[in-house]
């Protein structure tokens, strides 16, 4: 095992923790960017490390098809190919069966994929995205598991979170780089609490370094949401980091480090980024708006990022449609947003001051008060009365 896990606070259901890997020492809560082939849109490594950037998630499925793991390999693993010296996290290529579903053929030896590229069959197996990750070199490698959408309903799921169970013995026997690389398992069951219940007990049974919680973040309701990330932390090793895949809104982030999660992935901050839109404390800014033309103020002008103290709303406004150096520069302050988020939630929880992070946070993004009820419950979970902090006039959601 290439990992150390070590709690240095907490509150509640939350915790601030130390996480030690191969290439880095990492803080938790903590957001990891997206970055498919090896590279986050529009930023260098050099500033995504100046931005506080701490693993970058890269996708084994991609990476195999372009530019081939067997050349990763030959020019010495991602890492170096890439020029990032902190870790990195590759995902096993299983949500590919979702998000390219009329490409793919699911079985029990594995995934055919109907390359995007060539349209040549691909066959992907447990053994064989254990083999390309190997490859790769990550820090953090996820089992092959067999993914749904979380709409799905009927038989499909309980087939496929018992053949997850199943694949991760496979991907086990066939991880060649233990002392280097930290495997991942991933618990899926949909919505279903008795199915996520038997599918944690399965694989926290293989003792591995970490887990993660699957097969959200897919379109389902919000209640259904953090009641399955609440059931999922709560059973999972208090030894281990716990990685909600998929998620990246701030709101939720929030919410499910108050219930005991460490790690975030998503293309989000960088997606939303190249539509013109900012993560502000409010919630978003879209900049492409007419009213951002003549706006001297900064994106945020509580933000201390590169771009809030160099540019106004106003220049990024004139080039968000028409230039690459909009989007850019809007990546830019949104990782730093998300980054910063979660390292203002590791502090607050390690100076005893998690209650007043999390009530400001929603005062901010809900100024009236009218927090949604399903985060209202998550926080009665988390043990933080939400009602106390907020307006006594607000009118719904907790203030009601």
């Amino acid at each position: 095992m290439a990992l150390r896990f070590e709690v240095l606070a907490r509150f509640n259901r939350a915790r601030a923790a130390r996480m030690t890997l191969p290439h880095f020492v990492c803080e938790t809560p903590l957001f990891m960017p997206v970055g498919t082939q090896g590279t986050i849109k529009g930023l260098t490594t050099s500033q995504l490390e100046e931005i506080g950037c701490q693993i970058i998630l890269g996708n084994t499925y991609h990476l195999a098809l372009r530019p081939t793991s067997e050349l990763i390999d030959e020019l010495g693993g991602l890492h170096k190919f890439m020029n990032w010296s902190r870790a990195l996290l590759t995902d096993s290529g299983g949500f590919q069966m979702v998000s390219l579903l009329h490409l793919a053929d699911i079985t029990e030896n594995g995934v055919t994929f109907q390359s995007p590229v060539d349209g040549n069959p691909m066959l992907l197996t447990p053994e064989e995205s254990i083999q390309i990750q190997n490859r790769i070199g990550a820090d953090i490698i996820m089992a092959l598991d067999d993914v749904v959408k979380t709409t799905t309903t009927g038989p499909r799921i309980e087939e496929a979170m018992y053949r997850t169970i199943r694949w991760i013995d496979r991907c086990i026997a066939a991880h060649q780089r233990p002392g280097e690389q930290n495997l991942f398992a991933i618990v899926q069951g949909g919505l279903d609490p008795v199915l996520r219940d038997i599918c944690v007990k399965a694989l926290t049974e293989r003792n591995l370094p970490g887990y993660a919680i699957g097969g959200l973040a897919g379109g389902e309701d919000k209640d259904s949401f953090w009641r399955v990330v609440a059931q999922c932390t709560a059973a999972l090793p208090e030894d281990k980091p716990r990685y909600v895949m998929g998620v990246g809104y701030p709101l939720d982030v929030v919410v499910c480090s108050a219930l005991g999660a460490d790690m975030y992935d998503c293309v989000y901050p960088t997606r939303t980024a190249r539509f013109g839109t900012a993560l502000v404390p409010e919630g978003v800014l879209k900049l492409k708006h007419k009213a951002m033309a003549e706006d001297t103020r900064p994106i945020d002008p509580t933000c201390a990022c590169m771009v809030c103290r160099t540019y106004s709303r106003a220049y990024i406004h004139a080039l968000v449609t028409k230039d690459a150096m909009g989007s850019q520069l809007l990546s830019y302050h949104n990782l730093y947003y998300m980054l910063q988020l979660s390292r203002d939630l590791h502090n607050s929880i390690i100076q005893g001051r998690f209650p007043e992070f999390v009530c400001d946070f929603l005062k901010k993004m809900f100024p009236k008060g009218d927090v949604p009820e399903w985060v209202c419950n998550a926080m009665e979970v988390a043990g933080i009365d939400i009602a106390a902090c907020l307006p006594p006039s607000s009118s719904r959601g907790c203030g009601a």
